[in-house]
């Protein structure tokens, strides 16, 4: 099955660009189908879905006369309603769940990490020491959770069902989460996952000096079907981008790939490290 979240996000993206092509505004969309300015919105950023006749409602406001459109978006809002894998983990920020959804849709997933090793290589206990730090202050019920979350997401991985392009600081090879043995266990983690087929590691070494987007994580989604997808997370909020933002973080993606070791002298510096670790 498709991720329920992945169709929200691209019907809510479809029904903006509809509204936006026939010059209507967010509040006159709302009055349509009676909802507040702020539930539209968050409509068209795939967080919530909507029933077939509020759909019906913006398509014949928005001008959609092809029935075989009008069907394929219709199709995705009764899809849209299903449950995820993730549902049955009960304390999970709402923000986080829809990370999750379009991840499960993925077919590629480019990944720039300052300080942390990126979700889907790390093991266990150092996924638990970083929730256990997290703002939001989660009870331990809740960290067990959503560690669980992550070791489920890794499935996508070792079960090929994506390729994960990531770049990282030498900083997340220094910084001790977890303490010294949670570190030679993530490091050797690291090595272990070079040697798949869908995952390359680069590292940016600190001698780079500066370079592009060194203030700043973000993840790449690229799907089998429809466009990319910005992610960057934010302690206030999360952001999405498409379009042009796309574009423009895949180029310096590509910069920041430029910048750091190749994957073979990436796999060696990951090694001295390793070696520090367990003297």
């Amino acid at each position: 099955m498709q991720s329920p979240t992945f169709l929200r996000f691209q019907l809510g993206a479809h029904l903006r660009r509809a509204r936006e092509k026939a010059d209507v505004t967010t509040e006159q969309a709302a009055k349509i189908i009676e909802v507040s300015p702020s539930t539209l919105r968050r409509i068209e950023q795939g967080r919530v879905g909507l029933k077939g006749p509020a759909l019906n409602a913006l398509l014949d406001r928005y001008g959609i006369t092809d029935a075989e459109l009008r069907e394929t978006l219709l199709s995705m809002a009764r899809s849209g309603k299903q449950r995820g894998w993730w549902a049955k983990y009960g304390d999970l920020p709402n923000s986080y769940r829809q990370y999750i959804g379009l991840e499960s849709a993925a077919a590629e997933i480019q990944n720039f990490e300052t300080l942390v090793v990126p979700g889907l290589l790390q093991t266990t206990d150092y996924a638990r020491a970083i929730t256990i730090a997290d703002a939001s202050q989660p009870t331990p019920q809740a960290v067990e959770e959503r560690v669980a979350v992550r070791m489920e997401r890794q499935k996508l991985l070792t079960e090929e069902r994506l390729r994960l392009a990531t770049v990282i600081d030498e900083a997340v090879l220094h910084r001790q989460i977890g303490g010294p043995k949670v570190m030679q266990t993530q490091l050797t983690a690291l090595l272990d996952a070079q040697k798949r087929w869908n995952v390359t590691v680069q590292v940016i070494p600190f001698r780079e000096g500066a370079y592009a987007s060194m203030l700043s994580s973000f993840h790449i989604l690229s799907f089998a079907e429809g466009p990319g997808v910005v992610y960057i997370e934010g302690l206030t909020g999360d952001l999405y981008a498409e379009g042009e933002d796309v574009q423009r973080c895949t180029r310096v993606f590509n910069s920041l790939r430029a910048a750091a070791l190749s994957p073979t002298a990436s796999t060696g510096i990951i090694k001295k490290h390793l070696d520090k670790e367990t003297r």
